[in-house]
Formats: C-alpha cells, structure tokens, sequence
C-alpha cells in the first residue's frame, strides 16, 4: 500500500525536490532556469506525452497536427497561467485521474469504440482542448502547492510555459520520427490496435492509482 501512495502521489505531477526547493526559495525574474523547468516538465511528463502520442496517432497531414497540438497547448497554457495567477487549484489526485481518463478517452477514440458503442463521433477537436485545459489545471496545482514567489510570477510563468512548449515541440519531433517509420511496416495497421488498447490500459492504470490516493488521504 505504501508503494503504491507513493507512486499516486509522484504521478500527481510531480516535480523533483531539488526542483521543488527552487520554484519554493527563488524570488525576482528567473526566465532561463523556468524554461528548463518548464521543457524538463513536458518531456519528462507521461501522461502529456501519451495524450499527445494517441493525439497524433492517426494524423498523416502536418496541417492536421499542427491544429491539434495547437489546441492542446492553448488549453493547456490558458489554465495553467491562469490558475496560478488567480490561486485556483484542483485536488491534485483527482486532476491527475481526469487527465488519465483523457489517455483512455483518446485511445477509445482511435479504436472507434464511441461509433460502435454509441453511434456518433464526437468531436475531436473540442475535446482536444477540453483535455488541454485540464492538463494544465493539473500543473497549476503543482505549482501552488510549492508556493511560488509572487516577486516575479508572472513573467517566470510565461518562461515555464515557453518550455513547456519547447518540450512539447521536442517530443513531438520524436514521436513523429518513430511513428514515421512506425508507418511504413506492413504490420502498422495491425499492431496499431494493440498499441492503443495498451494506452488505454496505461491511462485506467493512472486514474486508479490517483483515485486510490485519493480515497487513501481524503475519505
């Protein structure tokens, strides 16, 4: 039981503790060590990298991804700023168990379950930034926790989101090569299911440690 807290709590959007003493004990404008902060989040950040992963998943045209990673970032930007400047967190075990749900939502979408269970499509663009803005409750909610100086913020949060981008942008190049040659193997199509029933085994794996958590330190 006690692993099992622990790994809840450090999928709470966690950051590490040298990290965690810097956003706690820094005062005045700090942009370049908040970009790292901020790309060091992102890339290092399953549970974004997995949403982005089944975002992606069957998109072919750069345009088409373009306009998807664009929403999740303009959701997930406009609530993580927001939320710190106007000091409105959620619980983080509870956050962190929606954003797991956004992993399994995005891979029952690439599995067409929502036509075949329930006979519409809905819209992917919506809940792409829907999801978005969610993802970035989950870090405000962090970043309150640590108590970050007022002296400063709003620049600092600017340059976090900045790497939060420039993370997001590295990522994605990565992703994109592998699922470039991914592509080209005849046995794409096939393995392609596999690959999304195990991301979605990967986002209900999350939502039940955080709720777990949940239950452990607030019921």
């Amino acid at each position: 039981m006690a692993l099992l807290l622990g790994a809840a709590d450090a999928m709470a959007h966690g950051v590490t503790q040298g990290d965690k003493g810097y956003i706690q004990e820094v005062t005045g404008v700090k942009l370049l060590p908040f970009i790292y902060l901020g790309a060091k989040h992102m890339m290092t950040g399953y549970d974004h990298i997995l949403f982005l992963f089944g975002v992606i998943f069957f998109l072919y045209r750069l345009k088409d991804i373009g306009l998807y990673v664009s929403l999740f970032a303009i959701g997930h930007s406009t609530t993580m700023i927001l939320g710190v400047y106007f000091n409105v967190g959620i619980n983080a075990f509870l956050i962190d168990a929606i954003i797991g749900l956004s992993v399994v939502y995005k891979a029952l979408d690439n599995l067409g379950a929502f036509q075949r269970w329930f006979g519409f499509q809905p819209d992917t663009r919506a809940a792409t930034l829907v999801f978005g803005l969610f993802h970035g409750f989950g870090l405000a909610t962090k970043i309150l926790e640590y108590e970050i100086s007022p002296d400063g913020m709003v620049p600092n949060l600017l340059a976090f989101n900045v790497g939060v981008e420039l993370g997001q942008l590295l990522a994605l190049a990565v992703i994109l090569i592998g699922m470039s040659y991914w592509r080209r193997t005849a046995g794409f199509v096939r393995h392609a299911y596999t690959a999304n029933v195990a991301m979605m085994c990967a986002g209900f794996v999350l939502v039940g440690m955080q709720l777990a958590g949940y239950v452990v330190f607030h019921v």
